[in-house]
């Protein structure tokens, strides 16, 4: 059904070089807001907007395990930047990359990929560096709010915009020209306070969030009271053969460290099953619903739904603006039924990381993402469990098989992980603090929204 007629005279389209009907219905919005007396339309690369605009080192780096955190483009989400992802550059290196080290009110805005993600880089945030795939943007904070700006670049005419400036199938790079043309409404100060406000509440509660959990975290393994010295100290481990008739062979699920931390866990406390008969939850597969039902988040419809795979878990959360959707009738079809404390455990390509489902969420999982429903335990001690390094995220190793090149965690084998029960007392302190984690980080969803929606009503005047 056709819902929208437009009539485009041939000299139009000679002049701009199209014949794709998205590019001259945007030409008519960005008239109507020129036209708008509710506020003023400036193009991102305005010379009274823009100070400063800047990609990272084109050259590959060489990562360390500690250091200055290197933020590549798929670290930044909407709204958000992925702390978790384990890239981090030498002091001496990122000294030398001055041009592309972030401070506060930067905006970070993706070149490549997953195109057009912003997200603002908030206060005490630290040293980083970033990628060649993704620019830092510096605006004059006395011509337009910073905060302002960077969730105007999440919103959906920013998209259109982007959307606009490719022909055929595949994207290509947002270059500077291309970025510094796209049209940004600039509404009242006032409006844009309300943004600035509802955005820094978002990044502390955020923070706060991702302060707990780690710290919970810590406690939990103090807790396990293991003595892992005296276990790393030891570099044998003996098993009967009948043992190893019943299980995959990989050197993992026989290492020393691995073995020895698992046994003594199972003589410290008493274990129960994670799923199976008479387990602490039901595990189940997400779905694949073929690339034929895939949108593009560039193209998606407004009642299409997040489809989240296991590249789109980030912070222990799911990732609400990923690069794929699908149509509402297909979700109705699959009918997952997520809800409200379950938990997603990655099986296919990065092995073990954890989301924790909030209220505020709204997505159908993939199928290399396994779906846990707590049945019998708390939810966020499971989700401690399972995020520990000497629990959940051992196992996921141990039984963990690379296939040709690609790794892969069956979903018996998540089932057979043995969870540690501490005292009572204990479990219900360690889930008290993770339960307040994610309150804070249901807060910070139920304010983007806000901002998305407030965003929205300004582009639909």
């Amino acid at each position: 059904m056709v819902s929208d007629i437009k009539t485009v005279f041939y000299k139009e389209m000679i002049e701009a070089s199209r014949i794709d009907p998205k590019y001259f219905f945007l030409e008519d919005k960005i008239k109507k807001y020129r036209n708008n007396k509710n506020f003023s339309l400036v193009e991102l690369g305005d010379k009274n907007l823009i100070k400063n605009i800047t990609d990272g080192e084109h050259a590959g780096q060489i990562f360390i395990e500690e250091g200055v955190l290197f933020i590549k483009n798929s670290s930044v989400k909407d709204y958000d930047i992925s702390i978790l992802d384990g890239f981090y550059i030498s002091e001496e290196k990122h000294q030398k990359l001055k041009r592309s080290a972030l401070k506060s009110e930067d905006i970070l805005f993706t070149t490549i990929g997953h195109l057009g993600s912003s997200t603002i880089v908030p206060e005490n945030f630290g040293e980083a560096n970033i990628n060649q795939n993704l620019v830092k943007i510096e605006i004059d904070k006395n011509f337009l709010d910073p905060y302002y700006l960077s969730a105007f670049l999440n919103s959906s005419f920013i998209k259109e915009q982007i959307n606009c400036l490719f022909t055929g199938n595949i994207h290509s790079i947002l270059t500077y020209p291309k970025i510094k043309k796209l049209s940004i409404i600039k509404p009242s100060n006032l409006i844009q306070k309300r943004i600035r406000e509802k955005y820094q509440k978002a990044i502390d509660f955020e923070k706060e969030a991702n302060k707990i959990i780690p710290e919970a975290k810590e406690e939990f393994k103090k807790y396990l009271n293991l003595d892992l010295e005296r276990i790393k100290s030891k570099n044998f481990y003996s098993i009967k053969i009948s043992e190893l008739k019943k299980n995959i062979l990989t050197p993992n699920l026989y290492s020393p460290e691995s073995s020895l931390i698992k046994e003594e866990i199972s003589k410290k406390w008493r274990t129960e099953k994670l799923g199976g008969e008479g387990g602490l939850a039901i595990v189940k597969n997400g779905d694949e619903v073929g690339s034929d039902n895939y949108n593009l988040y560039l193209e998606k419809e407004s009642k299409d739904i997040p489809f989240v795979r296991t590249s789109d878990i980030y912070n222990f959360q799911v990732d609400l603006s990923p690069d794929y959707y699908i149509p509402q009738e297909i979700s109705i079809i699959l009918n997952q039924e997520l809800k409200e404390g379950d938990i997603l455990f990655t099986k296919d390509g990065h092995i073990g990381k954890v989301a924790f489902v909030t209220k505020e969420d709204r997505f159908i999982a993939a199928s290399g993402l396994a779906i846990i429903t707590s049945s019998k335990i708390n939810p966020y001690y499971l989700f401690l469990n399972l995020i520990s390094q000497e629990v959940g995220q051992l196992q996921a190793n141990q039984n963990t098989v690379v296939a040709s090149t690609l790794p892969h965690l069956r979903e018996d084998k998540i089932e057979d992980f043995d969870i540690p029960l501490l005292p009572k007392d204990k479990i219900d302190r360690l889930s008290s603090k993770i339960k307040k984690a994610f309150e804070f980080k249901d807060k910070k969803k139920e304010l983007i929204s806000s901002i998305k929606e407030e965003i929205e009503n300004i582009i639909n005047l």
